[in-house]
């Protein structure tokens, strides 16, 4: 029997280093260069309405994004972002602004000065900033008032908003080649080249690297690795990754997280949004937390501690510890934006949840605090784990209970002034 091969440590150590890009600053947020990974979200409120928009801004800001984008599609919206942009400061919410501008944006941005000096980027569609012979003036118009307000822009391709003439030509040549691609490998060629003769663009008419980001997103996820594979191959600008039109529930996540994890380890990307379509009433901050749980879980962030539990089996009949990894990782959530100033270093902490003696000990060893609750045939008992050793049992209906407040109570004394972490004791 042949040996099994033994991969070298080194090989599976983790992600490859970043892609070299240059540093963007956003408003107060540094994109780029070697900064972390940036979470963007986007409102799907309408921009007009000043207060409905500075509450879902408030709230996406409080889950964690860090980067808001905001449609700005006519008169009242563009003369609505400064009032946004007042009232957020207001609360105290000092998040950077993106104006995501179509078809009109030269003309919104020319006629509301104070929507171009509010907004802390504007986000430029090359497929539809302008027609024909209009292309090149009504860009320039942006990227005059961007360099005039010392704003960055993101220059954005999508597939499905393409710059037409430039495929048409690229289709044209690829049929007299001598040995023709896949039509959609030219699809891909021209989103690349649609972003970075923009760019070039743009640099022409004054605006340095260090004030844009390119994107170029697409909804299939291989299309998707191919182009920003391709777009970082050929330039050292900052980047920003989204799987468009991602679709709704597991769909949106799963088809995001392959595609966007693929080109984090590759090392590509220096932004991301999760671009879910929410369910109909649902809660629009679900795109930020999916884009935090993927940067964590791949290791390049820390945003809230992580609650490992145990997916159940026959051995687990009792709904306790799903009622109970629920309770916790739901309470760990929405105390997070309070704790980041109480509490610092929190997000490091690591929760386990275990529902029988299999795994459960191991786990709960593993972790910062971690409980083993009793599975199917199972003595009434759970044990309790600090910092890898026994630190007590708890026994009886108030377990759950009692497993929350060691939870709260290790936060406190790990994280709180003058910290001391808890005793660890094999007491009953």
């Amino acid at each position: 029997m042949n040996k099994p091969e033994i991969i070298p440590q080194d090989d599976v150590a983790g992600p490859r280093a970043r892609h070299k890009t240059t540093q963007v600053m956003v408003g107060n947020v540094a994109v780029g260069g070697g900064a972390p990974i940036v979470v963007q979200s986007m409102t799907n409120t309408d921009t007009a309405d000043v207060d409905g928009t500075i509450a879902q801004v408030a709230a996406l800001s409080r889950a964690g994004s860090e980067m808001v984008r905001i449609t700005v599609d006519r008169d009242e919206a563009a003369a609505a972002v400064p009032h946004i942009r007042d009232g957020l400061r207001k609360r105290g919410i000092t998040t950077p602004l993106i104006g995501d501008f179509h078809y009109i944006g030269h003309k919104l941005l020319a006629d509301y000065p104070a929507c171009a000096e509010a907004l802390d980027k504007y986000r430029i569609n090359p497929g539809n900033v302008g027609f024909k012979n209009k292309r090149d003036t009504q860009f320039a118009d942006i990227i005059e008032i961007a360099n005039k307000n010392n704003k960055a822009v993101r220059i954005g391709a999508n597939w499905g908003s393409l710059d037409q003439e430039l495929l048409t030509k690229l289709m044209d040549e690829n049929t007299a080649s001598a040995n023709p691609r896949d039509a959609r490998a030219v699809t891909r060629e021209a989103m690349v080249q649609s972003a970075l003769l923009s760019a070039a663009r743009a640099q022409e008419l004054g605006m340095p690297k260090n004030k844009m980001i390119l994107s170029a997103k697409v909804s299939a996820v291989q299309d998707l690795i191919a182009v920003y594979q391709t777009l970082a191959s050929r330039s050292d600008y900052a980047i920003h990754l989204g799987l468009t039109e991602a679709g709704m529930g597991s769909k949106g996540i799963v088809a995001s997280s392959a595609a966007l994890g693929i080109l984090l380890q590759d090392g590509i990307g220096d932004t991301i949004r999760i671009s879910l379509t929410p369910e109909p009433g649902g809660d629009r901050t679900l795109e930020v937390q999916v884009a935090q749980e993927l940067l964590q879980t791949m290791g390049f962030r820390t945003f809230v501690p992580l609650v490992a539990a145990c997916p159940g089996c026959g051995r687990t009949t009792s709904t306790t510890f799903q009622e109970l990894a629920r309770s916790i990782q739901d309470f760990i959530r929405e105390e997070m934006p309070g704790w980041k100033t109480q509490y610092p270093g929190v997000e490091t902490l690591n929760v386990a949840v275990m529902g029988c003696i299999v795994n459960g000990p191991g786990e709960s060893k593993h972790a910062n605090i971690g409980i083993s609750l009793p599975g199917t045939g199972e003595a009434p008992a759970a044990p309790v784990f600090v910092d890898g050793k026994k630190f007590r049992t708890l026994r009886g209906p108030s377990i759950a209970a009692d497993f929350k407040a060691l939870v709260i109570d290790y936060i406190d004394q790990r994280y709180g002034a003058g910290s001391k972490a808890p005793e660890t004791t094999a007491a009953e």
